[in-house]
């Protein structure tokens, strides 16, 4: 399989025909390897427009909406970004091609770990990652707050005002909300007065968020 070729008809096919118009972004899709990131025995799906299992009962997301909450986050980069939910590391890779500083948390060791190689594989070495694994971990990272954008890959029932609080003025923060089935994707953005102003953008479905102002296990 030609994983080049299979990657360019990804995004002009399953992205850019979908919306996503951020050239920075449609770059790094072209540019990161998404079979690294799956399974060796779903590499050939790797560029399918679907999500796709990762182990540990999680799954990589569909290509579309890594590009659209990437581009929702509407990076310059130079941004230091929070990720909730490191996963595979494929959103992460995107994240750390776009911005200057990556910090990723992720619940599940196994995941993380696999993560930490593939980036190390790519010299994405611009991403901090730590392992949120212990009881009543909290979600973010507080001791290195403020963030300039914030992207959540879970979801929620509500925006975690934790996170709002690690948003610095002029941020946005990009999270699925819902229910455990259904959520919608919203952006919140934080003004230089601290005030936030929320838009709708697609209807998606994300593995829940698990912790303090999350779901519970």
């Amino acid at each position: 399989m030609n994983y080049d070729i299979a990657r360019k008809k990804m995004v002009q096919d399953q992205i850019v025909a979908r919306g996503v118009s951020d050239r920075r972004v449609i770059d790094a899709m072209l540019k990161i390897p998404r079979h690294l990131f799956v399974q060796e025995a779903f590499a050939a799906q790797a560029y399918s427009d679907t999500s796709l299992p990762i182990g540990e009962k999680k799954t990589i997301s569909q290509p579309y909406i890594v590009a659209l909450m990437t581009e929702l986050l509407a990076l310059s980069g130079t941004e230091k970004v929070l990720e909730i939910g490191t996963g595979s590391g494929y959103q992460t890779a995107i994240l750390a091609t776009l911005a200057e500083r990556v910090y990723s948390a992720e619940r599940i060791r196994p995941l993380a770990l696999r993560a930490r190689k593939c980036l190390d594989s790519l010299r994405l070495f611009n991403v901090q990652l730590r392992i949120n694994d212990t009881e009543g971990s909290p979600i973010g990272w507080e001791e290195e707050a403020p963030f300039d954008a914030i992207i959540v890959t879970a979801g929620a029932p509500e925006v975690p005002s934790i996170l709002v609080e690690q948003l610095a003025p002029g941020g946005r923060l990009v999270i699925p909300v819902g229910s455990d089935s259904v959520q919608q994707l919203l952006r919140i953005t934080k003004n230089d007065q601290g005030e936030l102003e929320s838009s709708a953008s697609v209807d998606c479905r994300f593995v829940p968020l698990i912790g303090k102002q999350g779901w519970q296990n």
